[in-house]
């Protein structure tokens, strides 16, 4: 992969995942996923586009996204659009790597995306980055090529990553939204072993189906509350908000658990004040999350014939 002279040469190895949020029902870890390995079908060096090339070279402020398993169609695109990286800053590594150096191994340079990136993330956002949050830092690497050149700036990135490593993409800047790590309504989360992966579809076996999105804030304008205040009051706004998503159900009578976020401090001192409740199951040892098939989101109503006028 990166370094020492095991690249395989393909455009994701320049992408560098660090920070990946683990799971919604647990904290923020520091462990870091590195999900581009692997060769591009058929072998051999995946060329540099010029869009891959401006992608690469974006400056701050700039968003890119990419479809292709091999990142070859990276691009730029307007931050209003769907994108998987929004550009922070850039920065220069030489002090640490000068010329000659060796390229750092993929440990290295997750360790350096963390520790660099990590720096100016609140002064771009003009305000502090949710360690709990939605948002992870991570970087686009300089290529084998500039590397051999010279060339040591790393660029820094904000990233969205579900539960179970999955980019999510974002749409508009992140400074202009929460950064909560909420869902939408009706989205579902897969099942990874006990615990909870990527958004999945509710006719698959799942973990969780999100229910409502509640705003702590309306409770609690003057300042953060403590977990057990936010507990006592999701476990009634919650219970309605699951009547109202799916129609007067009785979750015990179907094996079912409604559940809920709440927030840390820090969260809330970044502005994180948006929580889901959600539906879910557990094992009959209660060792960890059972599957649920299906969603218990309440049918719509069939629209109204047309009026005849008579």
């Amino acid at each position: 992969m990166l370094g020492d002279g095991v690249e395989k040469g393909t455009l994701r190895t320049r992408l560098v995942m660090a920070g990946v949020f683990l799971g919604a029902i647990l904290a923020l870890s520091l462990s870091v996923a590195f999900s581009w390995g692997g060769d591009v079908t058929g072998g051999g060096k995946v060329e540099e586009s010029p869009e891959a090339k401006a992608a690469f070279t974006a400056p701050p402020g700039s968003c890119v996204t990419w479809t292709a398993p091999d990142v070859s169609d990276i691009h730029v695109v307007p931050c209003a659009q769907p994108h998987l990286y929004e550009v922070t800053g850039v920065v220069n590594i030489g002090d640490k790597y000068p010329p000659q150096a060796p390229a750092p191994t993929v440990e290295q340079w997750r360790d350096i995306a963390l520790e660099r990136c990590s720096e100016g993330v609140s002064a771009y956002l003009g305000g502090q980055l949710d360690p709990f949050g939605k948002f992870t830092v991570s970087a686009l690497r300089p290529g084998n090529d500039e590397w051999a050149d010279g060339n040591r700036e790393m660029r820094c990135v904000l990233q969205w990553a579900a539960p179970g490593g999955k980019l999510e993409p974002i749409t508009g800047k992140a400074a202009d939204q929460s950064q909560a790590a909420v869902w939408e309504p009706g989205t579902c989360l897969a099942l990874v072993g006990k615990t909870v992966g990527n958004p999945i579809d509710c006719a698959q076996p799942h973990s969780y189906e999100i229910v409502a999105t509640l705003d702590l804030k309306t409770k609690f304008p003057d300042g953060y509350p403590s977990q057990n205040d936010q507990k006592t009051w999701l476990d009634t706004e919650c219970n309605k908000a699951v009547q109202d998503y799916a129609g007067q159900i009785d979750l015990a009578a179907q094996k079912l658990i409604l559940g809920w976020d709440v927030r840390e401090q820090e969260s809330w001192d970044a502005g994180s004040t948006l929580v889901n409740c959600k539906v879910g199951a557990k094992l009959p040892d209660e060792s960890g999350l059972a599957p649920v098939t299906g969603s218990i989101r309440k049918a719509e109503a069939p629209a109204a014939p047309p009026s005849t006028g008579r």
